[in-house]
């Protein structure tokens, strides 16, 4: 049996990880009455909000990221005031990687353009200035600036959903949504698993690796944005170097390019581990995950043994995390009209994952934007233009 809220909201924000609470948030605080619907538990793990830690600088081979980055920073300290609890612990960064490589060079280029403060240090300079932490071969080079950082994910879900409860937001976990139509006279509608349906003039999608499967159900359009199954891992810091990694001090965020990319944090969530994961991770449907037991472990494992000047344990992982990416295939953000039969009206925000966490509060408030305005100012989307894909030829789903 149908049943429908008498409500008629000015946004409807399907999916509620972190791109979807910022947005309900900064929708909220504009004074919209908004909606936000996610199909599992708020704060579950089966997406790419969760965990513990996520890094954030301003290094980018891209341009277009600096920008957004910098806002970001503000915005994150901005919500956590007024949450009255902190979600972003400052530390330095250090990306490091062959010397010719071009995504090295690229971001090395961006700080100059960006005039980011950076240092670039031979590998002996690494050796010395990281007291052995960090150990690069001859033909590698590490750049060192003060714009990193850490942020708790779950944590920070949870305070923009609880400022978009202040704002008067309401919130609804476990609404499965199968269908958005536009129809005459009544705006938006979105159809939920349970016969339910909810009314809005606007209507925002942020649903993660679900992205892809939804927008195709109600528009016919196939945006490739690909799920990918990946690890979180932490590794034991070895005896008699206890204290050497912890945030706070001055061990960095990194990150290191090569033949593959690897990200890690300092100590912060679990004493004396080190996170150092793999930027990548094997295609999966969301909704039929293996579960792996990991990609890429053993060059993780030689990475650990290699770079952390030895005195992290390299032998296993000791925390395994499953998550999930949802990745284009040239690694930029989807923020754009639906269009078609539903013009404006619907907003989809995707593709965000291995680095957009950390920019969750600026794209929060340019969906927003572009649901009360028709346009993002002062921000040129069209890196993150749907319109970039030949979305009639694009991979097919996953079954």
């Amino acid at each position: 049996m149908e049943t429908s809220t008498g409500d008629i909201f000015d946004v409807i924000i399907i999916g509620a990880g972190v791109m979807g609470s910022s947005t309900a948030y900064q929708a909220s605080k504009t004074g919209l009455k908004t909606l936000l619907l996610e199909q599992f538990d708020f704060l579950h793990h089966r997406g790419s909000s969760h965990g513990e830690s996520r890094t954030i600088r301003a290094t980018y081979p891209q341009h277009h990221y600096y920008p957004l980055v910098m806002e970001s920073y503000n915005l994150w300290q901005q919500a956590q005031a007024q949450a009255g609890y902190d979600v972003y612990f400052k530390a330095h960064h250090f990306d490091m990687g062959p010397q010719n490589d071009p995504t090295l060079l690229a971001l090395i280029d961006n700080c100059c353009k960006h005039n980011i403060q950076h240092h670039l240090l031979r590998h002996d300079e690494v050796a010395e200035k990281f007291s052995g932490r960090f150990s690069i071969p001859e033909n590698w080079i590490g750049v060192y600036n003060s714009l990193g950082g850490v942020i708790k994910p779950s944590k920070a879900v949870a305070m923009f959903q609880t400022l978009a409860i202040k704002n008067g937001a309401v919130l609804k976990d476990n609404v499965e949504v199968i269908d958005i139509k536009k129809e005459k006279e009544k705006g938006i509608v979105v159809f939920t698993a349970t016969g339910e349906k909810f009314r809005g003039k606007k209507c925002v999608v942020t649903a993660g690796a679900w992205v892809r499967k939804l927008v195709k159900t109600v528009s016919g359009v196939d945006i490739p944005i690909q799920p990918l199954e990946t690890n979180v891992m932490y590794w034991r810091v070895k005896e008699g170097h206890e204290g050497k990694f912890n945030i706070g001090g001055d061990f960095p965020t990194f990150a290191s390019y090569g033949d593959f990319c690897v990200y890690g944090t300092p100590v912060l969530e679990y004493p004396g581990l080190v996170k150092v994961a793999y930027h990548g991770g094997d295609t999966c449907d969301p909704d039929k995950r293996k579960w792996g037991p990991g990609v890429m472990v053993d060059k993780l494992k030689e990475w650990v043994e290699e770079r952390l000047g030895r005195m992290v344990d390299s032998s296993e992982a000791v925390v395994k995390q499953c998550c999930m990416y949802s990745m284009t295939g040239d690694e930029d953000f989807v923020v754009d009209f639906l269009g078609g039969g539903f013009g404006k009206d619907v907003v989809v925000g995707g593709g965000f994952s291995g680095h957009g966490f950390k920019m969750a509060p600026v794209i929060g408030k340019i969906l927003t934007q572009l649901v009360v305005d028709g346009e993002a100012s002062g921000v040129d989307l069209k890196h993150f233009r749907i319109g970039r894909f030949n979305t009639t030829t694009s991979e097919p789903l996953l079954s």
